[in-house]
């Protein structure tokens, strides 16, 4: 059975009551009719109705289109109009003529109130991430648009269902890979609110590879020139980089910032930027500013800053800077850009300072900069953003800061006046008429001197011409003169902060504040008096002002030494007022906003007070100063003498770091060059090696020739003669004959250097040896003696056989020679034919060239054997000249030895008497006794034995 059919009324403005109870029916038809068509057309007509009536259809139909979005699934026209409907239901942007004035919190209220239903079932969520995967127009698109408006009312609850719902995110990065715009554009809406404030799923989206598309897409719509697509995507860009280090590295190591430089690249022609435009570069420059913002870890800004650099953008930026035509807006937010790209980067500081603007003659950018912050005709912004840029230029950056500094020294400021310099614009700037130009060149010449005690006091010699006839001021002078002039708020603040951060540590600068005797009575009368409340500011400024006069006072002048400034400031104002005083700095709520963060933002000129890096000055001193204003002279004393002593030890410590850096340098040195020698002496062994072989693969080949020569020279005995038509190789053999008789002579000369070498060394054992046999006591040393001769005899063993050698080889020579004069004799005729002799004569020429080629080299390895031979020869004179050394040594032992035997011989004359007469009455008894003689030889024979003994051992 089949239902019937009711026609579907036409929406329109209806009592409540009747809407109501047709709203109701066509739920009813969407929960009870069985055909496709009549639920769709029902779904269709809830659709139309739920753009006026969203309560009502809310209320009563939400829970039905949900069960359509779970059963007909297979319909993707039911589920497209289902969807629209819940989106029509859960969104908030409505038609502005739908919208009435008493009405917005409202709306906004009953969209969150949707979402939140819909979303208390986490199924729901599921179940639209499942439909977002299909790819029909009809499902795919609403289910986009429903998930946006569902993240904008619940992001957060919305957000922790898609990340822990299994691929949430990844099915979500497919919509940008869509080939439709519309479906692709909205993805990045919705991946904009899915990355709200979320880093877990800002991480995956950037791994899910969404910056490479998303850089795809903005090349794609032309870059900056592109429509809001590019603004769309940066926007996503900055969500997902923005206060998230892991993303941020992620995109600098896959190269992206590389692919940012063509976002710049902006014509000549600057006119007429149309709004999107501006707007897409503006976004561009911020996304720049996220990865390099001083808010960022410091490697992590430093290592992007160095990508920027090297891959040009820095450069291009600078491009925009000192271009013409560009719009205010994006010029400020330029600057601003730059600032951070070069803050605290020493090599991007460098490059900044070589940009020159083009005019004629080029200036340096950052002189046309100062131009504009100390101009008061110049946009507010804009002169802040110049501000910046100064400040970020001279963070960390002595070398910047002493090229500025150098140019208000009387050495090296321009006397023909062509051309401005930095110092001369801060000058100017400090001492206008404009109160801001006051504030910002005083701010700009603090950070000059930040953390620079080397230029505080060379800024001590800078003087100023204050008009025609009258001698000129100190700049110290001359900050101290305005501030007594009573100028307004906003100049004394600044020239204040110039002064406390010029004073702080550096005792010189203190000691040339308080040589003018005006400025201490100045700063008690300006604390001690109850003024304004606009005023309190400045008195705080001066109570830190005379607080770093005392905390930094090296007591140099007698008049305010410290203990005399506490007892003025007791006497004048009293410790309590003047610690109360101290504190209105930091109590104030413009420095709590200045300490927010390093660029000076602010609202109006008027708030325009404080400086970030002043504010840690403050935060610095402010303790030590009230302790130090309590303190006792006695306390005082031991202060200092800490102060020496870790100054003492501060310089031991540099020292010895010092010379562990040059010992460092040393040791890296050395073992370059034991690197270098190591791989020096390889090759060498090599290049041996390689040598020894071919000297073998040349003897063997000599061999070869040899026995060839012996074969030829047997076969064509009958063409001997051929020789004697050349005298040449005649003239050769009897050459090689005389330096053979002249080898024979060197060698009977060594051999006999070697005999009488051998001769000496005999002598001497011989001496040795009898010295040995006087005294036993002197074994000891002895034995060293026959050591150094054994050693010699091994010695002169090897030079025996090298002579044997050398021997060997000139007999060889000789029986050669024999041969080759075997092979030349005065013979017969010629035989046989001419031509064959002829070609006999030259091969036997050539092998008689080669071997007497062979025979040079002999010759010149005899000669370097012959050298050889003498430096063995003076090594055994050597050591001979030691062994009488030695022998004279033992000869005074025995000398010594002799004496003592003369003393003991005396004791044994008596025993010698008693003996004989013992003997003499053996011999009448009848028992054989020996003779003395016979006795003495006896023994003397065993001392032989023994010594024999001992020289084989």
């Amino acid at each position: 059975s089949t239902e019937r059919r009711e026609p579907v009324p036409p929406p329109g403005r209806a009592h409540s009551s009747s809407v109501c109870s047709q709203i109701q029916k066509l739920c009813d038809r969407v929960a009870s009719s069985t055909l496709l068509d009549d639920r769709r057309d029902a779904v269709r007509a809830l659709k139309s109705l739920s753009k006026k009536y969203r309560l009502e259809v809310g209320i009563q139909a939400m829970e039905h289109l949900i069960h359509v979005l779970q059963t007909d699934r297979s319909d993707s026209e039911i589920i497209g109009y289902a969807l629209d409907t819940l989106y029509n239901v859960i969104s908030n942007d409505l038609e502005e003529e739908e919208q009435e004035e008493n009405l917005p919190k409202q709306v906004d209220d009953l969209g969150s109130q949707f979402t939140e239903i819909f979303i208390k079932q986490q199924e729901n969520v599921t179940l639209l991430l499942t439909l977002v995967e299909e790819f029909d127009f009809h499902v795919r698109w609403p289910g986009v648009k429903l998930l946006t408006s569902l993240l904008k009312q619940q992001g957060p609850q919305v957000q922790q269902i898609i990340l822990v719902s299994p691929m949430g995110v990844s099915r979500l990065m497919d919509l940008l890979a869509d080939s439709r715009e519309v479906i692709r554009n909205d993805g990045v809406l919705l991946l904009q609110q899915l990355t709200k404030s979320n880093a877990a799923i800002q991480k995956i989206v950037a791994f899910e590879n969404a910056f490479e598309r998303l850089l795809d897409i903005i090349t794609e719509e032309g870059n900056s020139d592109g429509g809001i697509v590019v603004e769309d995507c940066l926007l996503l860009l900055q969500n997902l980089l923005k206060n998230n280090n892991s993303n941020q590295n992620f995109f600098k190591e896959g190269s992206y910032i590389q692919r940012m430089k063509p976002w710049f690249e902006v014509g000549d022609d600057n006119c007429g930027w149309s709004a999107q435009k501006v707007t897409n570069l503006h976004l561009m420059l911020q996304l720049v500013r996220v990865l390099v913002s001083p808010t960022n870890p410091p490697g992590a800004t430093s290592s992007c800053q160095k990508a920027m650099f090297h891959c040009g953008l820095l450069q291009q930026l600078c491009t925009i800077l000192m271009a013409t035509g560009v719009p205010a807006d994006i010029l400020t937010e330029t600057i601003n850009t730059v600032s951070e790209v070069i803050r605290g980067c020493q090599m991007n500081q460098d490059y900044f300072a070589s940009v020159n603007a083009p005019s004629n003659p080029p200036r340096p950018a950052i002189v046309v900069l100062l131009m504009s912050m100390v101009n008061e005709r110049q946009p507010f912004v804009l002169r802040c953003a110049v501000l910046y840029c100064f400040q970020c230029f001279l963070y960390k950056n002595q070398k910047g800061q002493g090229e500025i500094v150098s140019t208000l020294l009387p050495s090296t400021i321009d006397a023909t006046g062509n051309s401005v310099s930095a110092g001369q614009l801060l000058c100017g700037g400090l001492f206008s008429t404009d109160s801001l130009s006051n504030w910002c060149a005083a701010v700009a010449l603090a950070h000059a001197l930040q953390e620079n005690a080397t230029l505080k006091e060379q800024l001590l010699r800078v003087q100023l011409a204050t008009s025609i006839g009258n001698p000129p001021v100190s700049l110290l002078q001359q900050c101290t003169n305005i501030l007594s002039q009573g100028s307004k708020v906003q100049t004394r603040v600044g020239l204040l902060m110039l002064l406390c951060t010029w004073l702080s540590n550096c005792s010189i600068a203190v000691t040339h504040f308080l040589h003018n005797p005006a400025n201490v009575p100045f700063l008690t009368g300006q604390i001690a008096e109850n003024l304004g409340e606009e005023e309190q500011l400045v008195q705080g400024l001066c109570a830190l002002l005379l607080g770093i006069s005392i905390y930094y006072n090296d007591n140099s002048l007698e008049n305010y030494r410290k203990e005399k400034l506490k007892q003025l400031i007791e006497k004048r104002i009293g410790r309590e007022n003047f610690i109360e005083k101290l504190g209105f700095i930091s109590k104030h709520e413009l420095y709590s906003r200045a300490a927010q963060k390093p660029q000076p933002s602010f609202s109006s000129p008027d708030h325009m007070m404080f400086d970030h890096e002043f504010t840690k000055l403050v935060k610095e001193l402010e303790g030590v100063i009230s302790k130090a204003i309590y303190k006792s002279s006695e306390e005082d004393k031991k202060e200092e003498e800490v102060k020496k002593t870790l100054e003492q030890h501060d310089n031991i410590v540099t020292h010895y770091k010092k010379v562990i850096r040059e010992q460092d340098q040393e040791l890296e040195e050395l073992k370059q060059r034991v690197n270098t020698l190591t791989s020096q002496n390889e090759q060498l062994q090599a290049t041996v090696t390689q040598q020894v072989s071919q000297i073998q693969q040349h003897k063997d080949q000599y061999n070869l020739l040899k026995v060839q020569l012996g074969k030829d020279t047997q076969h064509h005995n009958s063409h001997g003669d051929t020789f004697q038509m050349n005298g040449i190789q005649v003239e050769e053999v009897s050459k090689l004959k005389e330096e053979l008789e002249e080898w024979k002579n060197k060698h009977e000369a060594l051999q006999g250097q070697l005999r009488e070498k051998d001769s000496v060394i005999e002598k001497l054992k011989s001496s040795q040896l009898e010295v040995g046999a006087t005294e036993q006591s002197s074994q000891t040393s002895r034995s060293g003696s026959l050591e150094h001769s054994n050693e010699l005899q091994k010695e002169l063993e090897m030079l025996r056989n090298q002579v044997q050698l050398q021997s060997a080889e000139i007999s060889k020579l000789q029986t050669e020679n024999q041969k080759l004069q075997v092979m030349n004799p005065s013979a017969d005729p010629l035989l046989g034919d001419s031509g064959a002799v002829a070609r006999n004569s030259s091969e036997l020429e050539g092998r008689l060239e080669q071997e007497i080629k062979e025979l040079k080299s002999e010759v010149k390895a005899l000669s370097e054997e012959k050298e050889s031979l003498k430096q063995h020869l003076d090594s055994s004179s050597s050591t001979v000249a030691i062994l009488q050394d030695e022998k004279s040594k033992l000869q005074q032992e025995v000398a010594e030895s002799k004496k003592e035997q003369d003393d003991l011989l005396v004791l044994l004359a008596d025993q010698d008497q008693k003996l004989s007469a013992l003997k003499t009455k053996l011999k009448d008894l009848g028992v054989p006794v020996e003779d003395e003689d016979d006795i003495e030889s006896g023994d003397q024979g065993d001392e032989d034995e023994d010594g024999d003994e001992e020289e084989q051992d």
